[in-house]
């Protein structure tokens, strides 16, 4: 059984006439890593917004769990980590650590156990701890996006989906969120990742869709 699935989802925005997305049904499983890619404006950043149930769809549904996503929010949304290609549209916290342990805060009730989940996971994308008191707005945009990628892994969900993760990144951190990715790969999370193909690196990719005009279709990166 699929982790997540979008089954025949149609969505237009308010006020227009053209779906940004047709009849369109993807499936994901645990422990695999997914690409999307696209033309600029083709519904990639809508598609990962309706998965993860931050927009409902006119007709079709989406299934967490094998049951209607919509029926189990807000509870549902600890298991989602979603991350946006601009960084500033997820930091809304003074500091670092205000930031990485915004999620925790609401799963966890003991403050000495939030401090330790922040640090354990400043280390875990390289990040000392003397970040943890540094303002958001003083950080480099390679930084920011480690800070919000921190946010989201956590509090460990089960489904990360993440809009352009390496674009405009330094190859050190690009190799930062590569190799957290691949330890929650393995640890059976399900991984979606929305961006163009020269920015991904493709080679630990399991399966990979190209979106046009609404529509998803396979797409084989080997050859592309």
């Amino acid at each position: 059984m699929a982790l997540l699935e979008l089954r025949n989802v149609w969505f237009k925005y308010p006020g227009m006439e053209q779906y940004v997305l047709k009849n369109l049904s993807l499936k994901l499983k645990k422990g695999l890593i997914y690409l999307i890619t696209g033309p600029n404006g083709a519904g990639k950043t809508t598609l990962i917004m309706v998965a993860a149930g931050l927009l409902k769809p006119e007709k079709g549904e989406v299934f967490f769990r094998g049951k209607p996503l919509y029926e189990q929010l807000p509870g549902a949304r600890r298991y989602f980590g979603v991350l946006f290609q601009n960084p500033e549209a997820m930091l809304f916290n003074p500091t670092v650590f205000d930031e990485v342990a915004y999620g925790l805060r609401q799963i966890l009730s003991d403050p000495n156990k939030v401090y330790e989940r922040v640090k354990e996971t400043m280390g875990r994308i390289g990040l000392s701890s003397k970040y943890l008191s540094r303002y958001v707005h003083s950080l480099s945009y390679g930084e920011k996006k480690l800070v919000a990628f921190a946010s989201i892994i956590s509090y460990d969900p089960e489904i990360l989906l993440l809009d352009e993760p390496f674009t405009n990144l330094s190859e050190e951190y690009r190799e930062k969120i590569l190799r957290i990715l691949l330890e929650m790969r393995d640890n059976g999370k399900s991984v979606l990742i929305v961006g163009h193909i020269a920015d991904v690196p493709t080679k630990y990719v399991d399966e990979a869709f190209y979106l046009n005009k609404g529509h998803l279709e396979a797409l084989n990166i080997e050859s592309s």
